[in-house]
């Protein structure tokens, strides 16, 4: 059966308008008369409207909604209904319901404004996340404190368990990204160098830049993609299970449950994967300077003796523990500010990541202007 055209017609002659509706009103129909609707919707709110459904055949929620804005009707004072239809109440009911009090769209705000109230709520942000880390990071070291005045409060099975899954399990992609590090850096030596004549101090640039710099830093990104993020998780889904409520509530502290346990882990297992990253960056280089620049093993250890030294060992070693202490904090912190939801937790863990990342390249630029300044 054909759709039967929708019409309408106000009658304002008496007390309170009346808005007499007929045909079929449905998503089909309505739009044929949307522009004449809009034009009655000035309807005198201080008295409730009427709505004639006498004539009224097919309804739907769309032609009931429409119905209801032209009534323009408050929620003090709903619209009466006058005339037999089987559905016509409850559906305006139902869609009045849902309807009623919604918030008018807001005034567009140009685009300079927007930008100015992103970047003010950055900065409070990163104000806030400053202030909190600043302060759980008094909280560890007060915590790692009393661990190391009595070691026996310890948890010592966990603490192993960490080094093994964030530290030991880490060696190979560790070991594997610093031997072809050391590989880039030598290729690159070799070809910038060899057009002044001096592509034999490709050693001496694959021994300062590996154990000064890369050796660490690459260990530090790692750890700071693939522990911190597994950290703000493991402590993040004690925190949405409630676990560490239980602790408190037992009298734990998840500091030396959970904090210091990491910390120590990574103290302990960041310089050993840094040492491992170093000698897999040296063998990358000296692979690549003995192939291609033919040069014995004996000439490059020699001159890597010589020219480098020690002491850029131990400049790249100093980092370790400062990096293994920032990236086991953020990603403590973060885990224990997990909320009760999902959403949450997938936030603090790439906040983690992305707090832990900024941290060791702003440590690493700090480093380098320490020891500038001491001639290292």
């Amino acid at each position: 059966m054909p759709d039967q055209e929708a019409q309408f017609e106000v009658d304002r002659s008496g007390p309170a308008p009346i808005l007499r509706v007929t045909g079929d009103w449905t998503i089909h129909t309505i739009g044929a008369i949307d522009a004449d609707l809009r034009l009655i919707r000035d309807l005198d709110t201080d008295r409730p409207a009427i709505v004639d459904v006498s004539g009224l055949m097919d309804l739907d929620t769309a032609g009931a909604y429409v119905i209801e804005k032209a009534l323009l009707s408050s929620v003090e004072q709903p619209a009466q209904m006058i005339g037999k239809h089987p559905v016509a109440g409850r559906m305006l009911a139902e869609v009045r319901k849902f309807t009623a009090g919604c918030d008018a769209l807001p005034e567009p705000v140009p685009l300079w404004r927007q930008l100015l109230g992103r970047m003010g709520r950055a900065m409070v942000q990163i104000y806030d996340e400053l202030i909190d880390t600043v302060g759980f990071f008094g909280e560890t070291v007060v915590a790692c404190g009393k661990a190391i005045a009595n070691p026996s409060r310890v948890r010592w099975l966990p603490t192993f368990a960490v080094a093994e899954s964030a530290g030991l399990n880490a060696v190979p992609i560790v070991m594997t990204l610093s031997f072809f590090i050391g590989a880039v850096i030598a290729f690159l030596g070799k070809t910038i160098l060899q057009d002044f004549g001096a592509s034999v101090f490709t050693i001496e640039l694959v021994g300062f830049a590996v154990l000064r710099e890369f050796g660490v830093l690459i260990t530090a990104i790692i750890l700071a993609g693939r522990s911190d993020s597994s950290f703000t998780a493991q402590i993040g889904s004690m925190k949405m299970t409630q676990e560490i409520d239980a602790m408190r509530i037992l009298g734990m502290s998840p500091m030396e449950m959970l904090v210091v346990p990491r910390v120590i882990a990574l103290l302990v297992m960041f310089p050993i994967l840094t040492f491992l990253a170093m000698i897999a960056g040296i063998a990358g280089g000296a692979i690549v300077t003995m192939l291609t620049l033919d040069i014995s093993p004996t000439l490059f250890f020699n001159r890597l003796n010589d020219n480098v030294g020690v002491d850029q060992f131990w400049a790249g070693m100093g980092k370790a523990p400062v990096f293994a202490f920032i990236i086991a904090i953020i990603g403590c912190r973060q885990g224990l500010n997990v909320e009760s939801d999902v959403i949450s937790l997938g936030q603090r863990t790439t906040a983690s990541v992305v707090q832990a990342l900024f941290m060791v390249i702003v440590v690493e630029a700090v480093f380098a202007l320490i020891y500038m300044e001491l001639g290292i």
